[in-house]
This record gives C-alpha cells, sequence and structure tokens, in this order.
C-alpha cells in the first residue's frame, strides 16, 4: 500500500502510526480518512488587500535587517514564495537581499496585477 505525501511539504517520507498519517520532514499529522478542510492562511496586506503566492509586493516602511547592517528601503520589490505561520508569515525574494522572512503588515501588493 502507497502512502500519499505530506499535504504540508509535499514530503513521500510519510508513515503511519496508528490512525494517524505523520511526515518526520516537517512534522504535520493527520487523519487520511477526513475531509480535508481548507487551512490555507489567508495573508493580507497593509491595505487589506489578500495575497497570493507569487505577488508583487513593495515595502511600506524601512526594515532594518535583524543581525546585519542593511536596512531595506521603502518601495524595495519582493517576489512571495510561500506563506508560513507565525509573526514573520511570508517567506519571499526581495530584490538586493535574497531570500528572507517578512510581515505582511509591512507590505502592499503592487497595483498592476491580474485579479
Amino acid at each position: 500500500m502507497s502512502l500519499p505525501n505530506c499535504p504540508k511539504c509535499d514530503s513521500s517520507y510519510v508513515y503511519e502510526d496508528q490512525a494517524l498519517l505523520i511526515c518526520p520532514e516537517c512534522g504535520h499529522e493527520w487523519n487520511p480518512n477526513e475531509v480535508v478542510e481548507d487551512d490555507a492562511v489567508q495573508v493580507k496586506d497593509a491595505n487589506g488587500t489578500p495575497l497570493a503566492e507569487g505577488d508583487k509586493v513593495t515595502l511600506i516602511k524601512d526594515l532594518k535587517v535583524k543581525g546585519s547592517s542593511l536596512v531595506l528601503k521603502v518601495g524595495t520589490k519582493a517576489v512571495i514564495k510561500r506563506f508560513v505561520d507565525g509573526d514573520h508569515d511570508i517567506d519571499c525574494k526581495v530584490d538586493g537581499a535574497g531570500d528572507m522572512m517578512l510581515k505582511s503588515q509591512f507590505v502592499k501588493r503592487q497595483s498592476g496585477q491580474d485579479e
């Protein structure tokens, strides 16, 4: 019997523990017999506009990068790679700074994107 991949991280290293399936890579546990509800994280920008993976955003405030002397200036552009739970809820690629975690309250969706 083949087990399904993890719904959170798509890992194929899933194993059974009684009635649950467990992913050793991300720690997600789920019952394969339950109906999966859409628990996708709904993230909104500073203006209340819903954000999606792949959206281009700009910073609305100068942000100091912790552990560095780098400061991300207002208007710096970024592309959202994925959303995560926690304080810094956006995993994105920032122009000139690389991959970084940002808070959604400090970004706004760029206008002109397809709705």
